[in-house]
This record gives C-alpha cells, sequence and structure tokens, in this order.
C-alpha cells in the first residue's frame, strides 16, 4: 500500500511514531540486515509511522546515498504496513537530491531536518522548503528546530503553494510560536512533537493540537512507550507523571551527563535489552561503561522482563 500525502498526514497524526537507529559495525559500515531485523520487530507493536534515517537514526552522520540504503531496506521490511519517512536535510541541492532518492526506493514522506550549518532569514527558508517540497510527490513534514524556525505566517504561504506539505515537527519547545502555528493551520497540518526525550513534553503538546511524538525509547522499550503514549491521550495523568518521575528524568539526567548523548543513550539501551546496534558514529561518542551500568538499572527497574530476557 502506498501512503499518498493526505494518508500519511492522517495515519501519523493517530498514534505513536518510532525512529529507529541506525545499525553499524565496529568500523562504522550500516548493516542492512541487523537493521531490517529491528524495524521488524518494532512492526511487532502498535506504531503509526516509521521514520528511517532521522536523528535519532544519525541523518547528520549518513552519506546522501547511504541515507536511501537505510531507507530502502525500511520500506522493504515495512512491506506498505504503515508510512515510511525519510530523513532529509543539508542545503537545498543535497536535500532534493535525497528526496528524489527516497521517492524512488518507496518512502512516503520526508522529514526535513534544518541546513547544515547555516543560518537563513524566513524568505530564504521558505525558498529552501518550497523547492524541496516541490522537488517530489512525497508528503514532507518541516522539522522546525535550531537554524530552521518558520514562524506561522511562512509556514501558511508554504502550505498554500504546497499540498503535499502536510507536517509540522516542533523542536524549539516555544509555546507561543506552537500556539500560533495551531491557531493559524489548524487541521491543515498533523504535528508532531519532536523535542528530546518528548515523552517529557506529551501531555502539555497534547492540549495544543499535538497529537503524536517521536520516540526514542521505542527503540529498546516498546511495549512501556506505547503504555507511556497511551496514558496521555487518555488524560491519565498519575501514571503518567509516575513515568516522568521513576523513569523519564533519570533517563534525561544520564543523557545529560555529555553533549551529544541523545542518540547514544538509545543505542546505550539497545545493547541493554540485547539489542545492540552497534556503536554511533564520531563526532558522536558512546556512552561510558558507568553510564550504561546507570541505564541498565534504570531500564531494569521500569521494564525488568526486558533485561531479564536480554540476560
Amino acid at each position: 500500500m502506498a501512503f499518498g500525502p493526505t494518508d500519511v498526514a492522517k495515519t501519523i497524526g493517530g498514534g505513536l511514531l518510532s525512529f529507529p537507529v541506525t545499525h553499524f559495525d565496529a568500523a562504522g559500515a550500516f548493516l542492512e540486515d541487523p537493521y531490517r531485523a529491528h524495524c521488524a520487530w518494532m512492526l511487532e507493536h502498535e506504531l503509526a509511522g516509521l521514520f528511517a534515517a532521522g536523528g535519532t537514526g544519525e541523518f547528520f552522520s549518513l552519506t546522501p546515498t547511504e541515507v536511501v540504503d537505510v531507507v530502502a531496506a525500511a520500506v522493504a521490511e515495512a512491506k506498505g504496513k504503515l508510512p515510511v519517512i525519510s530523513g532529509c536535510g543539508y542545503g537545498t541541492a543535497i536535500a532534493c537530491e535525497i528526496a528524489r532518492g527516497a521517492e524512488r526506493v518507496g518512502a512516503d514522506g520526508l522529514l526535513l531536518l534544518p541546513p547544515y550549518l547555516t543560518t537563513s532569514n524566513q524568505e530564504g527558508l521558505a525558498a529552501h522548503i518550497d523547492a524541496v517540497c516541490k522537488s517530489t510527490g512525497l508528503a514532507v513534514i518541516v522539522y522546525n528546530r535550531d537554524n530552521a524556525i518558520v514562524n506561522d505566517e511562512t509556514l501558511a504561504r508554504l502550505c498554500e503553494r504546497n499540498a503535499n506539505l502536510v507536517g509540522y515537527k516542533d523542536g524549539v519547545g516555544d509555546i507561543e510560536l506552537m500556539a500560533r502555528v495551531h491557531s493559524r493551520m489548524g487541521d491543515r497540518l498533523t504535528y508532531i512533537g519532536g523535542l528530546p526525550t518528548a515523552e517529557t513534553f506529551a501531555t502539555p503538546y497534547l492540549t495544543m493540537g499535538v497529537t503524536t511524538y517521536s520516540s526514542a525509547i521505542f527503540n529498546f522499550m516498546p511495549e512501556w512507550a506505547l503504555d507511556f503514549y497511551k496514558a496521555v491521550r487518555a488524560g491519565d495523568h498519575a501514571k503518567v507523571q509516575a513515568e516522568l518521575r521513576d523513569f523519564v528524568l533519570p533517563y534525561i539526567a544520564i543523557r545529560n551527563r555529555s553533549r551529544g548523548y541523545a542518540v547514544s543513550i538509545v543505542k546505550a539501551g539497545m545493547r541493554v535489552v540485547g539489542r545492540d546496534a552497534g556503536p554511533v558514529r564520531t563526532p558522536l561518542t558512546d556512552l561510558t561503561a558507568e553510564e550504561e551500568r546507570d541505564l541498565a538499572v534504570l531500564i531494569a527497574k521500569a521494564t525488568p522482563a526486558a533485561v531479564k530476557r536480554a540476560a
């Protein structure tokens, strides 16, 4: 089943989103078979979308050719069961090249990450997003963060020109901007929570129309991630607060011990539960042995069965 832009928007807004890590060997080469096995394992659980070669998948360390290879592997494993969204980014020419490559191998959409190492005004960002949208028929989701913060007026003009611009992922946490965007765009867009460790912000963002978010934790604790998401959607504030206190905030404390650990801690979590995806690529660094032990204790308290199976 192919998902058109409207189908993508509707589908991903109705459930939890997963961003699989990318598997590497000790030398940093992509390992397709273990990656596909991991995607297959994730797809045994309830998901609304698979975001291949995204931030958690170390998009920033992949070549454009590797991005397409990773996406092709995810598409082959998904078998049309749910939308597969490809990471996309860098400068405009490279982003358009990735977009066309992702479309060629069967992706259903693009997550457009910020341009590399440059700042721009609204006019320049709009031209960049416009070019990517027009380079493909795939659904496009703008990732609003870092050096690519698009305001509500710019976003509205882009949506008028590009029917395939269907999503807005927020990685900024600017509540006023989020309110302006949602007020202006309404149900024209699907809104995705994209702040690091998105579970922290899931409840307040739900009240602002952000019905889904990207869960990196799903990579190693899928049942826990789904239970947490369902508690958020059900308004079970007691459960949400308990899980934030007992797992999410201590997890963030480990993540914050060093810069660049947002992906590293996910791969460490996978090692803890017996699903090793290899090291992160430089310039990222893996957790220290002590930090990984601390994470293992935390995971064992939250999901003892997963750690027991790994042992």
